[in-house]
């Protein structure tokens, strides 16, 4: 138990789980202790477990051990309370996974609050005290905790690096620079790191000013980007439109011509139908005419038969006309011709036009740089033809000479073709005149 005056360590008072000071002490078998609270929810997360162990020794208990309180323990605790010690603060917490632990603690360490670059080495903050309290160590280079301390050690001679060899641009230690480094420019790692410090200015300013030119043609793109939907919305919907006015013409015009053959066909049929009427009619007069006639000549009266025959043999005009039978019949299929003549042109004449269409929505153009043309096609699109034209321009030492055939080149990539050989002018040279 502490005595009255003394202030015992409070780190010694607090659970290493909930790292606050205990409540309702239990003491596990191997000596360490925990909240019993702390500790069940520690074991009940191993249920699935038959081995139980302490967090802190990791010795393996089996079976569960019995908790119980420890009342020796809570006595002392409620007089440390009325003594006024608190949890142990953070900076004494125990260095866990991926923490700095101090390099002076033994046994358990504490997690590291500074590391010296001279010493070197990393110290919890009761240890880091005499680097504020000694003279000497005052003038010791402190920094954030780190675990890259060692990388500042000379693996050669076991000695702080505080010289840069600029002759093969790496850090060494002062038996480095007299030794293979001897005649190389060195200068000290804090001067060299002031140098390279301007120059990470410079280098943080060319890369905000890009990160700035980016943004604006970031922005500029997303403009673009909108803008080009908003154009491609409209053309498909104007197209849509486009294509449904077609669709209707045509069937339109599927109608008219269904519809008319439909009207020649009931014409045609009921100017048949009529003219057959007439030959029936005309066959049945002829046939009860000619039962007459037969009835006649087997009649034994010459004077009935005289009589008789004059009227029955005088035949009336035929209703139809002889050439019905001689003139070449003519029926639909022409119609079916002429349909599928109309299907064929139109057809070339939409592939024509899909061909124009196509060339018009991929010669949309965005900001992006375009590719270098790879096909003969598409390097003809940007070829120019020499012209042989004479221009009625007045002479003039400053005009273009008669004497040679000139291209005028403007930001863009000419081809022109001489006997055979091309003259290819890039497309990121400066206006100029060439002569072929």
């Amino acid at each position: 138990m502490a005595q009255r005056g003394i202030q015992p360590d409070s780190a010694k008072f607090c659970c290493s789980i909930c790292l606050d000071l205990l409540k309702d002490p239990v003491t596990l078998p191997c000596g360490h202790s925990y909240c019993m609270s702390c500790i069940k929810d520690c074991w009940d997360g191993e249920e699935h477990k038959e081995i139980y162990s302490c967090p802190q020794c990791r010795r393996a208990f089996t079976p569960r051990p019995v908790l119980e309180k420890s009342t020796m323990l809570a006595e002392l605790l409620e007089e440390v309370k009325t003594m006024g010690l608190q949890a142990a603060p953070p900076d004494l917490c125990y260095a866990g996974p991926g923490d700095v632990a101090c390099d002076v603690c033994s046994g358990r360490k504490l997690k590291a609050l500074k590391s010296c670059l001279t010493c070197p080495a990393s110290y919890c903050e009761q240890h880091l005290q005499p680097h504020y309290d000694s003279a000497p160590l005052k003038k010791h280079k402190l920094v954030e905790a780190t675990v890259k301390l060692q990388e500042n050690i000379c693996s050669r001679h076991d000695e702080v690096m505080k010289i840069f060899c600029r002759t093969d641009q790496q850090c060494i230690c002062y038996l480095c620079s007299m030794d293979e480094h001897k005649g190389h420019d060195t200068v000290s790692a804090a001067a060299e790191r002031t140098k390279r410090q301007e120059e990470l200015g410079l280098s943080r300013q060319k890369i905000q000013q890009r990160i700035q030119d980016t943004e604006k043609d970031v922005k500029v793109l997303q403009q673009e980007v909108e803008a080009i939907s908003r154009s491609a919305d409209k053309a498909v919907e104007d197209s849509e439109e486009i294509f449904t006015q077609l669709i209707r013409l045509v069937e339109k015009r599927r109608s008219d011509v269904k519809q008319q053959i439909r009207s020649q066909q009931e014409e045609e049929v009921s100017r048949a139908e009529e003219v057959e009427e007439k030959l029936k009619q005309e066959i049945a007069e002829l046939r009860r005419k000619d039962a007459e006639l037969e009835q006649l000549s087997h009649t034994q009266d010459h004077i009935h038969f005289l009589q008789s025959y004059p009227s029955l043999s005088c035949l009336s005009e035929s209703t139809h006309s002889p050439s019905i039978n001689i003139r070449p019949l003519s029926y639909f299929e022409d119609v079916t011709a002429a349909v599928s003549e109309l299907r064929d042109k139109l057809q070339e004449l939409l592939s024509e036009e899909r061909s124009k269409i196509s060339l018009t929505v991929t010669g949309v153009d965005v900001l992006l740089p375009q590719p270098e043309p790879k096909t003969r096609a598409e390097l003809l699109q940007y070829s120019s033809t020499r012209m042989e034209e004479k221009q009625s321009y007045p002479r003039h030492l400053d005009r273009f000479t008669d004497l040679c055939h000139q291209v005028l080149k403007l930001n863009c990539v000419f081809f022109t073709w001489d006997c055979g050989r091309h003259s290819h002018f890039s497309s990121d040279m400066k206006p100029e005149v060439r002569g072929i």
